[in-house]
């Protein structure tokens, strides 16, 4: 939707800066929007962001980042995982809603109903975690809470259980859902980039809301990296030693996952399978679980060295998995059969743990082409978006059958007991 020329006066009486200092004057707004309008035609994400800079240049969030800074790298993570280009617009609407006097109106006239509904929906969420997080005790007397004390223990499980149930309330449109979840991830990035600590409140809602709602969307992008942040602010001691033992063994684990690589593509081409095989990323916080879950010291952790397998299609699946078994010995109790069996959130794949003739345990996981394609994306890859503002917030549906289940999948597990 495009702004008429001499709308100016409309829009200049509606505009207005929140009182958060670095006063931006209307009129100068409303030269950058009408300009980006009539420049960009339909170009929703080029309009929000010229829309959005001259409110958000000069001003900071809680954390330091500056907030055009922040919308721009959340634009940039949805569009990493699939998120289209309204999507990504929308992250800059959402920071421009706090200086605006009439927030819905403005985006309404600019961009259309859909926008201005999620950006102000958003940023009413925004707010309601931001005044819940002032509320904790340790928050409002500025102590220092370390993750193992009972006052922690106490506050993350309010904390997570009021950040579960808000987001609940807003789970009917993904879109807030995974702008929410981009937003905390980028803010992690800054914390861990600017090498400043975080209040523990944050981290501790990304490791048990946020990384847990990403696995059951499927974005286990987001999922791995905010557990490994979370992980890295509420443990730091811990998460140094794990990097410590991953970086003192890279080496040597390098060589013999380049062996292993290369072994199981040429032996699966002969056979007329055209796989791609390579290592998997290492996760600490993954590791650390399993060690703590199956008291296990780190070199006996079946993902330090792990395979994923990229085959064409479900029947290249088990020819490469019958290989993996006849080469290698498999550790039965460890094997699951996720695509006879999909996860509630649609994932498929095939997890085995095998032993090499000197004892090494190696997990390897084999997938098709879709599936991978799925596991990168994860719900970004289904859900449609009603943009046109015919029908609003409201009206934004599920496109499939599988994004209908994934949005089933959120709200079930937001609503669950901790």
């Amino acid at each position: 939707m495009s702004v008429a020329k001499g709308s100016s006066k409309g829009l200049t009486e509606q505009v207005g800066h929140a009182d958060h200092g670095g006063q931006v004057a209307s009129a100068a707004i409303v030269s950058a929007a009408d300009m980006a309008f009539e420049q960009a035609g339909d170009d929703a994400l080029v309009r929000a962001r010229s829309f959005a800079q001259p409110l958000l240049a000069n001003e900071t969030m809680a954390s330091g980042e500056n907030v055009l800074a922040h919308a721009s790298a959340v634009a940039a993570i949805l569009r990493t995982i699939g998120g289209s280009e309204a999507m990504q617009a929308a992250a800059y609407l959402v920071y421009a809603c706090a200086h605006l006097q009439r927030p819905r109106e403005v985006i309404a006239r600019a961009f259309g109903d859909s926008y201005a509904d999620l950006a102000v929906e958003v940023n009413k969420l925004i707010h309601l975690q931001r005044q819940a997080r002032l509320q904790t005790p340790g928050a409002l007397v500025g102590k220092a809470i370390t993750p193992t004390s009972e006052l922690a223990t106490s506050l993350a499980l309010n904390q997570t259980e009021n950040v579960r149930k808000m987001l609940l309330a807003f789970s009917r449109d993904l879109r807030v859902v995974m702008l929410r979840l981009a937003s905390r991830l980028q803010t992690l990035r800054y914390y861990a980039a600017s090498k400043t600590t975080p209040d523990f409140s944050v981290a501790q809602e990304a490791l048990n809301v946020f990384a847990p709602l990403a696995n059951r969307l499927g974005i286990w992008q987001i999922k791995w990296e905010v557990e490994d942040l979370a992980f890295r602010f509420l443990e730091p001691v811990t998460y140094k030693q794990i990097a410590r033992l991953l970086d003192e063994k890279r080496g040597e684990r390098e060589v013999y996952m380049a062996a292993a690589v290369q072994h199981v593509q040429t032996a699966l081409r002969k056979q007329g399978v055209d796989a791609q095989v390579s290592g998997r990323p290492k996760h600490i916080h993954s590791i650390v679980k399993k060690m703590r879950g199956k008291s296990l010291d780190f070199d006996h952790v079946f993902d330090i060295r792990a395979l994923r397998i990229v085959v064409p299609d479900v029947d290249a699946c088990y020819t490469a998995l019958a290989y993996v078994h006849q080469q290698y010995v498999p550790i039965l109790e460890e094997f699951d059969d996720y695509i006879a069996k999909p996860k509630p959130n649609g994932y498929q794949s095939l997890h085995t743990v095998v032993r090499d003739a000197d004892g090494l345990t190696m997990e390897i996981q084999i997938r098709s082409s879709g599936m991978h394609e799925h596991a990168e994306s994860g719900v970004a890859a289904h859900w449609a978006y009603k943009e046109a503002g015919t029908k609003g917030y409201s009206g934004v549906s599920a496109s499939s059958a599988t994004t209908a289940k994934l949005q089933c999948c959120a709200s079930c597990w937001l609503g669950s007991a901790t």
